[in-house]
């Protein structure tokens, strides 16, 4: 029988990129970019395994060299644009339970486009989610912009995208609005493994700073990143 321990943190980061070449190995502040999600998810002291999914070799050295498992290079299936992340994720919790004959409670899913998440946003919201005895977390932070602000534009004509009376409030009476930053999600393994959710019934947030959200995805996204990690407090 399994030995059972707690979390799994899975790094997912495969060679190709459309958006930045090498994203995930490009350099930040002297660093590969994944190197920031590995040394935060070891440092946070949540993990019971840090594991990196990847289907290229460079990145597997990397990895490696900054202290994660790489037991595996992912599938060619499993490599492409159209593949879906749950299906990825579940492929690594599989393989490495296996490998370690573990049987873990938690996963935790740690893009390496979030390079300033540190170790405290992760300890953080691990506690919450313990606390909460949620099914699921994700990382929020307040939204740049709120949907009431929002315009269609059709040949120069432009619409609300909101259909209703509220497009005339004033922007300090819009509600506070939270979205996605992509840094932290964490599911209870067996949903995710036997029902095929990455979110539960019952879903918590995490809220992040601006700060420390940044996704990255284009090579201003970089250079955003580059200045805030050089001009941090």
């Amino acid at each position: 029988m399994n030995e059972t321990a707690k979390c799994l943190a899975v790094i997912p980061a495969r060679g190709g990129s459309k958006g930045l070449l090498q994203k995930n190995i490009r350099n930040l502040g002297g660093n590969p970019l994944i190197e920031y999600t590995i040394e935060a998810a070891l440092k946070s002291g949540c993990m019971d395994g840090v594991v990196v999914s990847t289907d290229n070799d460079e990145i597997a050295r990397i990895a490696k060299l900054a202290g994660a498992d790489v037991p595996f290079l992912r599938p060619v299936e499993l490599a492409t644009d159209e593949a879906a992340s749950i299906d990825v994720l579940k492929h690594a919790v599989h393989f490495y339970e296996l490998k370690q004959n573990l049987h873990f409670q938690y996963i935790m899913l740690l893009q390496p486009t979030s390079p300033l998440r540190n170790d405290y946003d992760i300890r953080e919201a691990y506690q919450l989610f313990i606390t909460h005895k949620a099914d699921s977390l994700q990382s929020i932070t307040l939204a740049d912009t709120h949907p009431y602000l929002l315009r269609e534009w059709n040949q120069g004509i432009i619409q609300p995208y909101l259909k209703d009376q509220a497009g005339n409030l004033r922007r300090q009476e819009l509600p506070e609005l939270y979205m996605l930053n992509g840094a932290i999600y964490i599911i209870k393994r067996d949903l995710l493994m036997n029902e095929n959710l990455m979110v539960g019934p019952n879903n918590i947030g995490y809220i992040m700073p601006k700060e420390r959200s940044v996704d990255i995805d284009d090579e201003m996204d970089l250079k955003w990143a580059e200045f805030l990690m050089q001009n941090r407090v």
